[in-house]
């Protein structure tokens, strides 16, 4: 194998090029991006770049990567796969032909139907970031939509920065379908004791204005005024461009364990992939850094043939996020028939550590706030069901 393209340039793309070289590969590499920055480090959008704490340099995951010798095609966007004569089209026309190719071309932020007005926003990129860094100013009233991680994280730093928030939530508690009802009610308690409004079981109706925001309308009438609004309502895998490509799409690249697709020389890593994962027995999309940081390793391996030397592929699904000063930190995997144990400390006083068990009384997930000694040690057990 002479030649490999990667197409996208975030975390997955360039831990891709990174696990090709340092598994021995010394042909071409060629890195496709859609966005004209270098990559960069994506968790601290909604945190420390929101709050003005860091920097774009900051930000950048390249400085370490000279011997990396990769070619760098940056904004472009790829438009098609040609598995036939190994070739990826960009929307200039330009076809790059290579012998392999890492799909690493993630997700983009869902948004409301219809027109939308200025000072409505995604935080999906640093433009993102850089457009809503400007509306954060103190006293401005942000209505963030959805209380998933994003929108939780961009409540905590829009609080620190002397705004009003509230934020709208579709289920009965945040973070509802991950950590489950109780879990995820200890998380809505959180938001409270920082001053956050959260409308729980409410739906958007409308976005109030014509040129510029000034509410969100909810359905049962009520309007919250509004200077600037956030749209945390999930993301979509970047896969439309593959469609006649031979490449299984079934919410997400479908791949095995290691990222191969069932064509061959075609591997998918990152938020576009939906993997086959030996913890949950089924396929998942996991939109966490870890697994954009682990996941290539293995597909660079299935690429080169070397599957019996490959480094073990991310065992236990991990994520963490940052809130109002707090460490949130979940491993494992929570199904709709498993009971919440507290293991150590108290949600209602400070630190805890909560269990996950299924029927069986099996431990399955962990969920752990401020507490990272003793959550290191259990997500450590549940690496070992593998």
């Amino acid at each position: 194998m002479e030649a490999v393209t990667v197409v996208g340039a975030s975390l997955a793309g360039l831990a891709s090029a990174r696990a090709l070289r340092e598994q021995g590969f010394e042909g071409r590499i060629t890195v496709v991006g859609d966005e004209k920055h270098a990559p960069y480090d994506r968790p601290p959008l909604s945190k420390e770049f929101l709050a003005g704490a860091a920097s774009e340099d900051d930000l950048r995951l390249t400085e370490d990567d000279e011997d990396l010798r990769a070619d760098w095609v940056l904004g472009r966007t790829a438009r098609a796969l040609d598995t036939r004569h190994g070739a990826v089209e960009l929307d200039d026309g330009t076809r790059i032909a290579s012998d392999a190719v890492v799909l690493a071309t993630g997700a983009r932020a869902r948004t409301p139907p219809g027109p939308v007005p200025a000072g409505v926003h995604t935080l999906r990129t640093l433009d993102d970031a850089q457009a809503l860094r400007r509306e954060l100013v103190p006293g401005a009233r942000l209505v963030v939509i959805g209380a998933g991680f994003i929108g939780a994280e961009v409540a905590s730093t829009a609080v620190g920065l002397g705004c009003e928030v509230d934020v709208v939530e579709a289920g009965a508690v945040p973070l509802q379908r991950v950590l489950g009802p109780e879990m995820g009610a200890v998380c809505g308690r959180m938001h409270a004791r920082h001053g956050v409004r959260l409308h729980p079981g409410a739906r958007v109706s409308a976005l109030v204005g014509s040129s510029r925001v000034t509410a969100v309308r909810l359905e049962d009438g009520r309007e919250l005024a509004a200077d600037a609004v956030v749209v945390g309502i999930g993301a979509e895998p970047n896969t439309e461009w593959l469609h006649g490509s031979g490449v299984v799409i079934d919410r997400g690249v479908r791949t095995d364990a290691r990222g191969a697709t069932g064509v061959p020389g075609v591997v998918a890593v990152g938020d576009c992939a939906n993997s086959y994962r030996a913890y949950t027995a089924v396929p998942m999309r996991l939109e966490h850094w870890t697994n954009a940081l682990q996941q290539p390793a293995a597909a660079a391996a299935a690429l080169l043939g070397r599957e019996h030397s490959a480094p073990a592929h991310h065992a236990v699904p991990y994520f963490w996020s940052d809130q109002y000063g707090h460490k949130i930190q979940f491993a494992g995997h929570r199904t709709g028939d498993c009971t919440v144990r507290i293991e150590e400390g108290d949600p209602a006083t400070g630190p805890f550590l909560a269990l996950y068990c299924d029927p069986r009384d099996e431990v399955t997930g962990v969920l752990a706030v401020d507490l990272p000694r003793s959550f290191g040690g259990w997500r450590r057990r549940l690496a070992k069901r593998i």
